[in-house]
């Protein structure tokens, strides 16, 4: 996790730059914007791997969560059984909006 870890950060810093801070800021950002940039595969890549490690620390923090807070261990695994359920689907739907997406199949925003 902490390698993983790593990486989110510097995805992570590198999106903020990227998106809210270099050139016009949040004000260029529009669908357009995202077409274009994920007309490239380096950053439907970025993006997926963002999505990826984040979901993957989310659920391993609500996992040592409740493992810190929750005693009975059948509620215990229900709960972390809920947030692993929750987070695989979370990343199945992340990953088909992020690879199924071409953006010639939107007509250009004017």
């Amino acid at each position: 996790m902490r390698l993983s870890g790593l990486v989110l950060l510097l995805l992570a810093v590198g999106h903020v730059l990227i998106m809210h801070v270099w050139d016009e800021g949040v004000d260029r950002v529009n669908f357009e914007f995202i077409q274009l940039r994920w007309a490239s595969p380096f950053w439907k890549t970025w993006d997926w791997l963002m999505l990826v490690l984040a979901l993957l620390h989310g659920v391993n923090g609500l996992r040592v969560i409740v493992l810190d807070y929750v005693r009975p261990a059948g509620l215990r695994l229900a709960i972390n059984s809920f947030f692993l359920v929750l987070g695989a689907a979370l990343m199945v739907l992340g990953t088909i909006i992020v690879v199924t997406f071409d953006p010639t199949d939107w007509p250009a925003v004017t």
